[in-house]
């Protein structure tokens, strides 16, 4: 028998608390926490099924004085409010009809029923809260184990279902997935590729997002171009862009989903904010996107600069992008320049454009000697008044 190693959150107090108001045999952990412990990785959110149903899970809390706030209901999800952090409690469910994009359910008191809509054996992984005992209905415990990311069933009727799972199972296969993958997989997703046309720009956007950051994000986006799967979704896109993997590391930047998007966009301002309202990102994800789409050669010359210039940020963006160390940059932050208008007032000058001629060529010279301080800046500042 499996069971589930003793994490940090399997001993929470608060969820103790839960699966008692719950009652005996009417709670387990599901999904990407029981998934993500067996894996030894950090677990974010947990994930609850019970067959009761939402009224008497609403009821069960209440009883109990746990707070909980009906956030899926119609789909049979209820939020319950912990210290520690929320619960997501879902009834047991059966699909009554699909159309790639919802699903009508019907409540179920099977945990098999439940299991089998779900998307990959791996995410159909069921803890016992009382004992720790794994239930597995699909062999998702010996595909976690040879890091296989496998459909339930059949591959291209869950992708019919949920059109997608097409993205989503490209998502787990770059964050677990071994090679070669399971072939029925990789053959229904490109198959039935053109189906994600229909899905929203915003649950796109979130999927691809999530995959561009995942340990296997470059050899995974390669092989969706290879299948014809990218240029559905990013007709614009060249997964060699994914190249900037390896300089993010180099320059010791943080894996990046809008710099690794960037990457792998053509250098064009207008597409990029193109792309970026058609995936609907936010105003700030946009301007970002932008500015990286910005990058020349000439970025390279001088780093410092480049990031006075245009944010560090952007700067560190445009030059993993480039495949440029960004060394000059560590640890730096880009000064203000240490001249205001009234000092050259004071030096005789009149308020208007010669002020503001002068400290652009001051300014200009004072990034040209690396950013030297306000001692120098004065002396720039006086040797261009005597010219």
């Amino acid at each position: 028998m499996t069971t589930l190693p003793e994490t940090e959150w399997t001993g929470r107090a608060d969820l103790a608390e839960l699966v008692a108001a719950l009652g005996p045999g009417k709670a387990r952990w599901v999904g990407g926490a029981v998934r993500d412990t067996l894996l030894g990785l950090d677990v974010k959110d947990i994930d609850c099924a019970t067959p009761l149903t939402p009224q008497d899970v609403i009821a069960a809390c209440r009883a109990a004085g746990i707070r909980t706030v009906p956030t899926g209901i119609d789909h049979g999800t209820v939020t319950a409010l912990r210290d520690s952090g929320n619960v997501e409690i879902t009834t047991l469910r059966r699909d009554v009809s699909t159309d790639g994009r919802r699903a009508t359910v019907a409540f179920s008191e099977d945990w098999k029923e439940d299991a089998a809509r779900r998307d990959f054996t791996i995410n159909a992984l069921y803890a016992d809260p009382a004992t720790g005992e794994i239930h597995d209905y699909f062999g998702g415990l010996a595909d976690l184990k040879a890091r296989t990311v496998r459909f339930i069933g059949d591959a291209r009727e869950r992708i019919r279902e949920d059109h997608l799972r097409i993205l989503r199972y490209f998502r787990f296969q770059a964050r677990f997935g071994s090679h070669p993958p399971d072939a029925e997989a990789e053959a229904a997703c490109a198959e039935l590729a053109p189906m994600l046309k229909g899905i929203s720009r915003e649950r796109i956007a979130s999927e691809l997002l999530q995959l561009l950051v995942a340990p296997g994000a470059r050899d995974t986006l390669q092989w969706m171009e290879r299948l014809g799967v990218l240029a559905v979704i990013l007709p614009e896109a060249d997964a060699a862009g994914l190249a900037v993997t390896k300089q993010e590391a180099a320059n010791g930047l943080d894996p990046d989903p809008i710099r690794r998007l960037a990457a792998i966009l053509p250098a064009d301002r207008d597409l990029a904010g193109k792309v970026a309202g058609r995936l609907r990102l936010s105003n700030a994800q946009k301007k970002r996107l932008q500015l990286a789409a910005l990058r020349e050669s000439g970025d390279a010359d001088d780093p410092r600069a480049l990031a006075y210039r245009v944010g560090l940020e952007t700067a560190n963006d445009r030059l993993a992008i480039l495949g440029v160390g960004n060394a000059p940059l560590h640890d730096w932050e880009p000064p203000r320049l240490p001249l205001k208008g009234g000092a050259i007032v004071k030096r005789g000058v009149k308020a208007g454009p010669d002020v503001a001629r002068l400290m652009r060529t001051v300014e200009a010279r004072w990034i040209g000697e690396d950013f030297p301080g306000e001692e120098r800046v004065m002396a720039m500042l006086d040797e261009e008044l005597a010219k």
